[in-house]
C-alpha cells in the first residue's frame, strides 16, 4: 500500500467515525481529496485506492491535470477562486465550482459551459464569519444570489461551501459550522433543493461532520504538506 492510500483510509476512517459520534450514516459525508500542487501521479495513486472526487485551487495546473488524466473516471471540483478570465477554463473542465461568489461569475460560467456535457454543478462560497481575508458572499446576501443562480440554464445549484477562519477548539468550530448549516437549512426552507454543504477540512473535519457537513476537503492529510514555489 502506498502513503497516499493509507492516509486515505485513515482520513475515511475519521470520517467514519465523525459520522458515528454524531449519530449520521458513514455515508452521509463525501471526500473531496484536495490534490493542488501535487502532480498527476499523486492523483492517480489515491484514485488507485477508491477516490475519484478531487478538488484543485489552481485552475491552470488543473487543466493540465485533467488533460493527462482524462483516462480515469475522476470527478474534478475547482474550490479556488474564479476570476472572469478564467471561466471557461472552469465551465470547460471542471464538473463542480465550489466558490461561486458573484452573479457575474456565475452567468459567464453558465454562458461557457459546453452544450454536450451536464450542467456545471455549483456551489455558493459563503463568508459565514465575516472573515475580513475572505472570499463569499455575505450570509444575508445568499438567498438572493441562490435565486438568480438557480435561473441559469447551463448550471446546477447544489449547495454552500465555506472556509472559515481556523478555531481554537472543537467547540467554537461547531459553533460557526453551525452557522453554514442553519443557513443551508433556511435557504432549503425557500424551496432550494440544496442537497451539499461543502465545510471542514484536515484540521477540524470533525466538527464540520457533528455540524451537517455534507462533504470534506481534505488535502494534507492525504498527501502530504505542500512545498510552494517563492511566488506562488
Amino acid at each position: 500500500m502506498t502513503m497516499i492510500a493509507d492516509n486515505l483510509h485513515r482520513v475515511q476512517a475519521r470520517i467514519s467515525a465523525a459520522c458515528a459520534q454524531a449519530g449520521r450514516s458513514p455515508d452521509a459525508v463525501a471526500l473531496l481529496a484536495v490534490s493542488k500542487t501535487f502532480g498527476p501521479e499523486d492523483v492517480a495513486q489515491a484514485h488507485a485506492a477508491g477516490q475519484v472526487a478531487f478538488g484543485e485551487n489552481y485552475i491552470q495546473e488543473a487543466v493540465e491535470k485533467i488533460t493527462l488524466l482524462a483516462h480515469l473516471p475522476l470527478e474534478w471540483h475547482c474550490i479556488g477562486p474564479i476570476q472572469s478570465n478564467k471561466t471557461r477554463l472552469v465551465a470547460t473542465h471542471f464538473d463542480w465550482a465550489h466558490t461561486v461568489d458573484r452573479l457575474k461569475i456565475a452567468q459567464r460560467l453558465s454562458e461557457q459551459r459546453p452544450a454536450e456535457i451536464p450542467a456545471l454543478n455549483v456551489c455558493i462560497q459563503v463568508n459565514i464569519d465575516g472573515g475580513a481575508t475572505k472570499a463569499g458572499v455575505a450570509p444575508e446576501e445568499a438567498l438572493a444570489l441562490a435565486q438568480q443562480i438557480a435561473g441559469l440554464p447551463r448550471l446546477r445549484l447544489r449547495g454552500l461551501m465555506c472556509i472559515p477562519e481556523p478555531a481554537p477548539d472543537f467547540v467554537a468550530a461547531c459553533a460557526v459550522f453551525i452557522r453554514a448549516r442553519n443557513l443551508f437549512d433556511a435557504l432549503n426552507a425557500q424551496g432550494l433543493a440544496l442537497d451539499t454543504l461543502s465545510m471542514g477540512m484536515s484540521a477540524d473535519l470533525e466538527a464540520a461532520v457533528q455540524s451537517g457537513s455534507t462533504q470534506v476537503r481534505v488535502g494534507t492529510a492525504i498527501f502530504g504538506g505542500r512545498s510552494y514555489l517563492a511566488g506562488t
